[in-house]
């Protein structure tokens, strides 16, 4: 969850999916369809009916929305990177909405940055399951 940091939703250390009924939320937009279908099946698997008052097409936009605005948001986790100061996150509680990452190559790909890519995949693995945990 991704919101202001003087919103009264930040003093929680964790966010449940009800405490954002009658929030500004800000989805994210379709430019990001695989992400906007996670995100709206978690709300609805939550049984929570939230209608966005903003999309946002990217990141960025995303934040500013939610500075601005004094909403909400989901975005990935990642986005963490990139929070200006006057926007902070919480984790949500109970099962949070994931999307799986599949990767596909070509067998016969002989390049030196795919080798190396797959030789370590095992500990990318390994470190960002002990981050989710």
């Amino acid at each position: 969850m991704v919101l202001p940091g003087d919103h009264r939703l930040a003093a929680l250390k964790a966010i449940s999916p009800r405490d954002l009924v009658g929030e500004t939320f800000v989805a994210v937009s379709n430019t990001a369809p695989v992400l906007r279908v996670v995100i709206d099946s978690y709300l609805k698997r939550s049984g929570v009916n939230i209608t966005p008052g903003h999309e946002a097409d990217h990141l960025s936009m995303g934040m500013s929305l939610i500075a601005s605005t004094g909403g909400v948001g989901l975005l990935p986790a990642y986005a963490q990177n990139f929070l200006p100061s006057s926007v902070t996150s919480r984790p949500l509680k109970g099962d949070t909405p994931t999307v799986e990452l599949v990767l596909g190559y070509k067998k016969s790909n002989e390049s030196p940055i795919l080798k190396l890519l797959l030789s370590r995949l095992d500990e990318l693995v390994a470190r960002v399951s002990k981050k989710a945990h």
